[in-house]
């Protein structure tokens, strides 16, 4: 009996690591995915994958998509141009506050009016338990405590978000 106990023990450790790193490669994956989908104008794919208390503020799907879709459109017509936007790392998984959550750390690369602009900055990755993906929210919007308080009410996180950084550089011909 004590042999059986010690078996199962050992086979929901096992289990329970096994299902940890898929979900930490999960959110990689969905980064990733959302990263790409940003840089090739899916707003869908982009909209799927954002809070969705964060599309509530925005007026819902179809407000967030024509928002976007004239941001960017802006952007274009003043010379914005994104080189790159890569996905470096997910951190730990935590479970609190009933959420599984991380923080994905993203690199972009951007170019506009003979600059070039490198920053390097962060996600809070929230686990769709019901649909099986993740949603996320740009990590530095948690500072804005008026915000935060209508997105993630009460939120609290062991999780340690490093602020974005930001290099700008003269790109000479």
């Amino acid at each position: 009996m004590i042999k059986l106990k010690k078996m199962l023990l050992l086979i929901l450790v096992a289990c329970s690591i096994n299902v940890f790193s898929q979900t930490k490669e999960d959110a990689l994956r969905d980064a990733k995915l959302t990263s790409k989908a940003t840089l090739n104008m899916d707003f869908d794919t982009v909209l799927n994958h954002t809070l969705p208390t964060v599309l509530d503020l925005m007026g819902g799907k179809d407000a967030a998509v024509t928002l976007l879709k004239s941001t960017f459109e802006t952007m274009k017509l003043q010379g914005f141009v994104f080189e790159k936007a890569d996905i470096l790392c997910v951190s730990e998984i935590v479970n609190e506050q009933g959420q599984h959550r991380c923080v994905i750390e993203g690199f972009n690369q951007m170019k506009m009016d003979k600059q070039r602009i490198k920053s390097k900055s962060y996600l809070l990755g929230v686990y769709n338990e019901v649909d099986n993906f993740w949603w996320f929210i740009e990590a530095k919007q948690l500072k804005n405590t008026a915000l935060i308080e209508q997105v993630l009410p009460d939120f609290k996180t062991s999780l340690v978000i490093p602020d974005d950084a930001v290099d700008v550089q003269a790109i000479e011909d």
